[in-house]
């Protein structure tokens, strides 16, 4: 006996393995679909576009202000229109400084040699510093100065002592403020003792030398007396030749007294009745009523930003630390 299903036709069975067909879409819909990725495609290149613009943009900026930066520092062009060269001593007069014999001398032959220049003022507010670097840039003005056949002006502002004043010596003449300070006709090296303290501690020094001086000033060492006559006849030496310095850069004006060169200093006042320096007058005056150029054009090489991030970030820092460990009793 039969039902009636039995009369109906088995359920169609789709084929194993075969996806189904994708649905059907309509011609207005393929259209839109179209309009819509070449829409996409025209924003990205835009955007692509507009970003290597921005950054060729940016480049060009970072190239010029890198450029300017290192120009910056470069010496200035000659020009055979009349004027006062300006040199800079500032701050501690020391290599790796703006006041290094290495920059000062830079700028010293570029003054000279410009046949505009009508003199050469140095501006000084310097404490002083390394004996050796003052007597390099002395010696070049000197030379400089027989050469060129031109004047030079030392005009200070805050201070001008002891390495400083060394350097101030070569010029024609001082000018200076009533209350700066000069003078400090000295040397010193300074340092620290510490064996009283490593004592206390119970710290042992294990110092070993090759040469019976070689350890001499050594902080943790007890202070020889051979060795601090010896240190003391160098610091004389030295001061001796300090002394001839200003002796024949001042000459006839300067009035020695027992504490001349001692090491004290003065104001501006007392400096030119002690014959220190010479006249009361700024940078302005000297051009306007000594040389007589009032435009004043600087030469002194500065230190651009370029330069002070490699030194910070380069070789710099490892010498800064070598020089710093090694330098335990510096002169100036």
């Amino acid at each position: 006996m039969t039902t009636p299903d039995d009369d109906l036709p088995p359920p169609m069975q789709e084929p194993v393995g075969v996806p189904p067909a994708p649905p059907r879409v309509a011609p207005q819909q393929e259209a839109l679909l179209a309009q819509l990725a070449q829409d996409f495609l025209r924003e990205r290149r835009i955007e692509r576009r507009w970003r290597t613009t921005f950054r060729l943009f940016w480049l060009g900026l970072a190239s010029l202000l890198v450029y300017g930066l290192w120009m910056q520092g470069r010496h200035v062009t000659p020009t055979t229109t009349p004027h006062t060269a300006l040199v800079e001593v500032r701050g501690e007069i020391a290599a790796d400084t703006e006041a290094s014999a290495e920059l000062l001398l830079a700028a010293l032959k570029d003054a000279f040699k410009d046949d505009g220049a009508q003199a050469v003022v140095l501006r000084i507010n310097s404490p002083g510093g390394s004996p050796v670097q003052a007597g390099i840039v002395y010696d070049e003005i000197k030379r400089l100065k027989k050469q060129y056949d031109k004047p030079v002006y030392a005009v200070v502002e805050e201070m001008c002592a002891s390495g400083a004043y060394y350097i101030a010596a070569a010029a024609d003449e001082i000018y200076v403020d009533k209350a700066s300070v000069v003078g400090s006709i000295g040397v010193l090296m300074d340092g620290f003792g510490f064996t009283g303290l490593m004592d206390k501690l119970g710290i042992e020094r294990r110092l070993l030398t090759a040469g019976e001086n070689k350890g001499m000033l050594d902080p943790f060492s007890p202070l020889v007396p051979k060795q601090r006559a010896y240190a003391q006849a160098m610091l004389d030496q030295i001061h001796q030749q300090f002394i001839a310095v200003v002796r024949e850069g001042r000459g006839k004006r300067l009035k020695e007294t027992p504490e001349t060169f001692s090491g004290l200093f003065w104001n501006g006042e007392q400096a030119v009745t002690l014959g220190l320096a010479d006249h009361f007058g700024n940078l302005d005056y000297v051009a306007r009523e000594v040389v007589k150029a009032e435009d004043v054009i600087d030469y002194t090489p500065k230190d651009n930003v370029a330069e002070r991030l490699a030194k910070r970030f380069g070789a710099a820092m490892g010498a800064g630390a070598v020089k710093a460990l090694r330098e335990v009793a510096p002169l100036r």
